[in-house]
């Protein structure tokens, strides 16, 4: 989706470094090493005696599925090869050796007889169509035509005015316009654009003030925490939804406009407070900035339908619980209309974000078989959940995930934790509701995948904010520390009210 955006060669040149870096860090013999280890650590439990995992009456699908699932675990920390290629890897095995449609030897138990809890293969596919990810495909669907119409950069345009010339005010402006965006449209797509528009502003500020340096980690820190508004922002927000929404499941019904009631508030203070941190740590010597953002798009007619679906969705989108009709439901309104009016054409269709969809459906794969399998009951009766400190969960599962975030993909982060604390989550309702319950623990994963962003390898914002040259890491070590700390605990004490006070 990315041909046609501004900033566009800023994303490849990201790609590049991304497949560069990974080949530094992971040369051949330590990639051979990785891979070998990622395989062969799983293949040893797969084949181990189940008391080996310490829960008794274990099956043997509950078995496969716990083994796939130390594989998706060991190759994501790895990071020998994109995370997206994991989760496709991940659905396969989960077919192939645990489903109702596996190889026939899979499919039989020791005694001969056909195993009962294979995972039906329908409901694993069903998990590249899910509902969830037909909202994602409305999102990307929005974002293209916002850039074919060039509404994307007459908004931010017109966004950026109000905030005047004003060195301060300009970083403000870019840092909250860049949160909108982000909200909406993919963050490595919203930080290429800005970055973009921003590109010519540092090249002018004065060599030796620090202002450009706040400037240029004002897109990152936007990117990022303007991610966790909407449940479109960004993977773990939908990786969490679907978990908390599972009608087989949580079933809490949690909407779009419910999901940004309480996440924009949050959101909101976070932008200011890293206006602030930003303004203080990068003082500007240039007291003025001059914005120069011009669009090279010929006014058409297909523009103002552009204008007027977005306006639509959006809205429906914010009223779900008024109109009723779901947010998954209404993102397929702009896919027809767009695609209908020849705004949307086959070729925009290939360039969207497939691999990001594949991904998320990985993590849905994994859920269905932990589930179906019986391994997620099975859990709940074995390990003693409930005895646990629900602080402890809480805490500790937040600080692991934002650790773990920076290093590896945030969405991957997400995959690997949300089923787990799903199932820890269900067998502690009562000990988690003085804290808010389940959604406590599921979105404030989403939350700590968000705000963590202290490398350049963290997010693909950082990566594309590294590369502008006037970032030294340490200023954004500093910065991602200080924005994370201030996130997680703001997050956990928004998301502990409002599951209180059952606005959650």
């Amino acid at each position: 989706m990315f041909t046609m955006f501004h900033g566009f060669h800023l994303v490849e040149d990201y790609h590049r470094w991304k497949k560069e870096h990974r080949s530094n860090r992971n040369p051949i013999g330590i990639k051979t090493l990785k891979l070998f280890f990622a395989i062969i650590i799983p293949l040893f439990f797969w084949i181990a005696p189940s008391a080996i995992y310490g829960l008794p009456d274990l099956s043997v699908v509950e078995h496969r599925v716990l083994a796939i699932f130390m594989f998706a675990a060991l190759m994501w920390l790895f990071d020998a090869v994109p995370a997206w290629t994991t989760s496709l890897v991940v659905v396969v095995l989960l077919l192939f050796c645990a489903s109702n449609s596996a190889l026939w030897f899979f499919q039989t138990g020791p005694d001969g007889n056909k195993l009962s809890n294979l995972v039906n293969n329908t409901d694993i596919l069903h998990c590249f169509a899910d509902p969830t990810i037909m909202l994602f495909i409305g999102g990307f669907i929005i974002a293209i035509a916002a850039t074919k119409s060039g509404l994307d950069v007459k908004l931010a345009k017109l966004m950026l005015l109000p905030f005047g010339t004003k060195s301060e005010n300009v970083l403000l402006g870019f840092i909250l316009v860049t949160a909108v965006f982000s909200m909406f449209i993919s963050n490595t797509a919203t930080a290429a654009m800005m970055l973009t528009f921003l590109a010519p502003v540092l090249s002018a500020l004065p060599a030796d003030g620090k202002g450009k340096i706040g400037l240029a980690l004002a897109i990152p820190v936007g990117a990022n925490i303007g991610g966790m508004g909407t449940p479109i922002g960004t993977p773990p927000n939908a990786i969490a939804l679907k978990f908390l929404n599972d009608p087989n499941g949580m079933d809490m019904g949690i909407g779009f406009g419910q999901w940004m009631m309480v996440m924009v508030p949050l959101t909101l203070i976070l932008l200011f407070i890293a206006w602030f941190v930003l303004k203080r740590m990068f003082p500007f010597k240039q007291k003025t900035i001059h914005l120069q953002i011009e669009s090279l798009h010929k006014p058409h007619w297909k523009d103002s339908v552009v204008y007027i679906t977005f306006g639509i969705t959006i809205l429906l989108w914010l009223t779900d619980s008024v109109t009723g009709v779901n947010a998954n439901v209404v993102a397929m309104l702009p896919v027809a209309v767009l695609c209908m009016s020849g705004i949307i054409t086959k070729r925009d269709l290939e360039q969207l974000s497939w691999s990001i969809l594949w991904m998320i459906a990985g993590a849905f794969a994994l859920g269905v078989a932990m589930k179906e399998s019986g391994l997620a009951g099975h859990l709940i009766e074995a390990v003693p959940f409930g005895s646990w400190s629900p602080m402890v969960v809480i805490i500790g599962s937040g600080l692991l995930c934002y650790l773990m975030a920076n290093f590896i993909s945030h969405t991957a982060t997400a995959a690997l934790f949300i089923p787990i604390l799903a199932i820890a989550g269900s067998s502690m309702t009562e000990q988690l509701a003085p804290f808010g319950g389940i959604s406590t623990l599921l979105i404030g994963v989403a939350i700590c995948s968000s705000v963590a962003m202290i490398l350049p390898i963290s997010t693909p914002p950082n990566a594309l904010a590294d590369a502008t040259g006037f970032i030294q890491q340490k200023y954004m070590v500093k910065t991602g520390l200080i924005m994370g700390l201030i996130g997680l605990i703001l997050g956990y004490i928004v998301l502990i009210f409002c599951g209180v006070n059952g606005i959650f």
